[in-house]
């Protein structure tokens, strides 16, 4: 095993003395996004790490954008089954091209779930079991992942695991042709590394989610081995929701007044078109993107739900804010901002895997790509009229705006939000960890040229990287060189420190994705109790994953 992905069998208690931030092996470890961070750089590493800056480099627009504010924000509609009986519900989505006037007078076209961006929102309830039919009529393949789910390897979406258009070539190693007939079979990544594991199917794919985790704001998104970040930017990404009997007791803003927000920023070309610097425009054969946006790729439009900067009008009352942040690389901080330049609070009641404790106050609330945030907004001191703008404290020009609210009428408010909001959290304790693990996440060389790696290794289908019992509770420790949001599929986990000190006021909470930011190091845990089988651990800036930035995770 090399030294910078290390795997103790003894759980440090909680008098640890061994450093819980960057030790030296670690330091001289940690090389630059491509020679711009370096070990004596460490120290501008730790100021950046206080006032995070971009990842990445922006794309700019040459159509005509539109004033920010003017164009009403749309919800994506909600799906309906399309069978359904007292154990289970059935749904199909197709995906396709289609295009939308995305800017004002100009058609984009896109990659879809179902003829729209965002994709149509799944609504299902905690342990009752969904399975979609997913047919793809792109032009290539796809895949699909359920972003936050507790879901069976089978259905997880593996990188390899393709839905092949009806004239793709059959990757079916030999003859047989084994992954036609939902067999493994030799499917080979754009690079042409085998994966002999692989479980391929022409035109369409059953996945099934078991559902049988905390309600939570989940979404679902192409993860296709090397062409995940093009296929989002073309808009292959919609909300799941899982829900309960005892969320919907709480008496939290509902109906109208729970808004979903798919948070994505986008770049177009004169004519509306959507860009992207791929090497190959047509993502059927080589991956990546041009050398300024190695390091990921931003736009300078910002979309909520697919709509450039929009309003909505609202009720003086207080409003559920389910934010996803979608954005390939752009990271955010969010505060609600008045006319008179008041900030109102964000009262964080969720993260990613669900409802907190109890709820926790922000004025800026930071976003990295992946991460959702379930806040409240009271917008009743707001005046008949007032607007109050999402604004992002991280970026310029036309990128600092979000969207905005405009309250539109005095209005009853029965919703409440309790001092205690959940009491199902699981109680992980340190002392419990069978196992402590190490993982770097840096820039390196991949394949003769620049990729991103995990404990100094690009991906690799065929590897297993790490292998976990069920039932194991593990701690594992995290170090980045610049930022890296790391998300682990099939469990959740808990912050415990950053840095070797206590989490962050917005770890709160059980999570899926953890902002690394530049230099920065932090501890999570978490106990895998879910399924058996072939998952991943990898970066969710989309260009790093694509580059290499996945490790395989085999529960056994």
């Amino acid at each position: 095993m090399p030294e910078d992905f290390e795997t103790r069998t003894a759980a440090p208690g909680p008098s640890d003395p061994r450093p819980l931030g960057l030790t030296r092996r670690q330091i001289l470890g940690i090389g630059g996004a491509f020679g711009l961070l370096t070990t004596a750089g460490l120290a501008s590493a730790a100021a950046l790490a206080r006032r995070p800056a971009a990842t990445g480099a922006e794309l700019r627009s040459t159509a005509a954008l539109p004033p920010p504010f003017r164009t009403p924000l749309p919800l994506p509609a909600v799906l309906r089954p399309v069978a359904t009986d007292g154990a289970a519900d059935r749904y199909e989505i197709t995906q396709r091209e289609a295009s939308a006037e995305i800017l004002p007078g100009l058609r984009t076209r896109l990659w879809t779930y179902g003829g729209t961006f965002p994709g149509p929102t799944i609504e299902s309830r905690r342990g009752r079991p969904v399975t979609v039919t997913h047919r793809n009529e792109l032009p290539v393949p796809t895949v699909v992942h359920l972003h936050g789910g507790r879901t069976p390897a089978a259905s997880d979406g593996y990188p390899t695991d393709l839905v092949l258009p009806a004239a793709w070539p059959d990757p079916a190693a030999g003859p047989d042709a084994h992954a036609m007939a939902g067999m493994p079979g030799m499917a080979r990544d754009a690079q042409g590394m085998a994966d002999p594991r692989a479980v391929t199917s022409r035109l369409t794919r059953d996945y099934t989610f078991p559902n049988d985790q905390r309600p939570a704001l989940l979404w679902y998104h192409d993860h296709r081995m090397d062409f995940t970040a093009p296929a989002i930017w073309r808009g292959l990404a919609g909300l799941h929701i899982v829900r309960d009997d005892t969320e919907d007791s709480l008496g939290l803003p509902a109906g109208p007044r729970e808004l979903p927000l798919m948070i994505t920023d986008r770049a177009f070309t004169a004519d509306g078109s959507l860009h992207y610097p791929s090497l190959d425009p047509t993502l059927r054969e080589r991956p990546g993107v041009r050398e300024p946006y190695l390091a990921g790729v931003l736009g300078d439009v910002i979309l909520v739900n697919g709509a450039p900067w929009p309003v909505h009008e609202t009720d003086a009352a207080r409003h559920r804010l389910r934010l996803l942040n979608a954005s390939n690389a752009r990271h955010y901080a969010l505060e609600a901002v008045t006319d008179d330049g008041r900030r109102l609070d964000l009262v964080q009641i969720g993260s990613d895997q669900g409802l907190l404790a109890a709820p926790v106050t922000h004025r800026t609330l930071p976003m990295a790509p992946a991460e959702r945030h379930d806040v409240v907004i009271d917008f009743a001191p707001v005046p008949t009229g007032g607007l109050v703008r999402i604004v992002n404290r991280l970026g310029t020009g036309r990128t600092r705006d979000v969207m905005a609210f405009r309250v539109a009428r005095p209005a009853a408010d029965d919703s409440r939000i309790p001092p205690v909001l959940a009491t199902d959290l699981p109680d992980w304790r340190r002392q419990d960890a069978v196992r402590v693990r190490d993982f770097s996440f840096r820039a390196g060389r991949m394949n003769g040229g620049h990729g991103w790696l995990i404990g100094g290794k690009p991906f690799d289908p065929a590897r297993t990287d790490v292998t976990v019992g069920l039932g194991d509770t593990e701690v594992w420790r995290l170090v980045a060189d610049v930022h890296h949001p790391v998300h682990l599929h099939l469990t959740g986990f808990r912050v415990l420190t950053r840095g070797g000190r206590p989490p962050l006021p917005h770890d709160a909470g059980l999570k899926d994705t953890v902002s690394l930011r530049p230099g920065e190091s932090a501890e999570i845990i978490t106990r895998f109790d879910g399924y058996r089988g072939r998952y991943l651990f990898h970066c969710h800036n989309a260009e790093h994953e694509d580059m290499g930035m996945m490790a395989n995770l085999e529960v056994v």
